[in-house]
């Protein structure tokens, strides 16, 4: 199996270090035409999807460039798949949770078919891509939260965590990069129709998250807690963060498993540890 990544960001170049038979590609993308000389040049069986608007330094960006978020995170997405509608060749496109605000109606969580409820920006752009490459077939979506990885990048939610002063305790689901990795690379195998949630089973808390940290990789780090309100109340948010619990049932449908959540960020912090020696 050939892929191409289109997108050379964080979690495509860890997806193209991993793999093999794997060509990345970080061409700027405006047309069809564009894709289509990239699957005429690179023969791929299948596509991943990488590329996207996050904003910086964070997504509050994206509330003031609502254009160019729409381009790259709902437009982009759409001009990649038509081109691989046209060669007939698999899509996968990672999307993310963070478009379901709050408790699902369901206590296990938000499902991969619930309508979601995006406020920010940058959520809306997302499911908008959502909702619209859902109709097609011979195209997979996975929804990822919260990336964490087992090494240092401005990206992995431990080093955003450990580097704020002041941190919201609230239980969520997330993604441990290392099992993402391997979860894409299977449904990409598979070639997957639908929504997947890409996130490790289970739920933690921040607290959690910072406890593992200190107790593995530095017991002299401190921080204070406070509340949602707070967070944008203070300025340093311009509108509340998405946080939530998800399930994962498209995924045991195929046979894909992930590690429990707390498991598998337990293991992630301990090679951290080690990485960034």
């Amino acid at each position: 199996m050939k892929i191409l990544i289109i997108g050379k960001g964080y979690l495509g170049t860890r997806c193209a270090e991993s793999w093999e038979n794997t060509e990345i590609t970080d061409k700027h993308i405006q047309t069809v035409e564009d894709v289509l000389e990239l699957l005429v040049e690179h023969k791929p069986d299948v596509v991943l999807n990488a590329a996207g608007i996050v904003g910086k330094p964070n997504v509050d960006w994206c509330e003031t460039n609502q254009l160019a978020t729409i381009k790259g995170n709902t437009v982009l997405p759409l001009i990649v798949a038509d081109a691989c509608q046209q060669k007939g060749i698999y899509m996968l496109h990672i999307g993310t949770g963070c478009i379901f605000y709050g408790e699902s109606p369901d206590p296990k969580g938000w499902k991969e078919n619930d309508y979601a409820n995006p406020s920010a920006v940058y959520t809306r752009t997302k499911y908008a891509a959502d909702l619209a490459l859902s109709t097609l077939t011979n195209v997979g979506i996975a929804r990822i939260r919260m990336p964490l990885d087992d090494r240092s990048h401005p990206a992995n939610l431990i080093g955003k965590l450990i580097s704020f002063d002041k941190v919201v305790d609230v239980a969520n689901s997330l993604t441990v990069v290392e099992d993402m990795i391997k979860v894409f690379y299977q449904l990409l195998a598979k070639k997957a129709e639908g929504i997947f949630h890409v996130v490790n089973p289970g739920s933690i808390k921040h607290k959690e998250i910072i406890a593992m940290y200190e107790e593995i990789v530095d017991p002299k780090h401190k921080n204070e807690w406070i509340s949602e309100e707070e967070l944008v109340k203070q300025g340093m948010a311009d509108k509340p963060r998405s946080n939530n619990i998800m399930q994962s049932n498209n995924l045991a449908k195929l046979g894909i498993s992930m590690r429990p959540v707390k498991e598998a960020v337990r293991d992630a912090m301990q090679k951290y540890k080690e990485s960034i020696k």
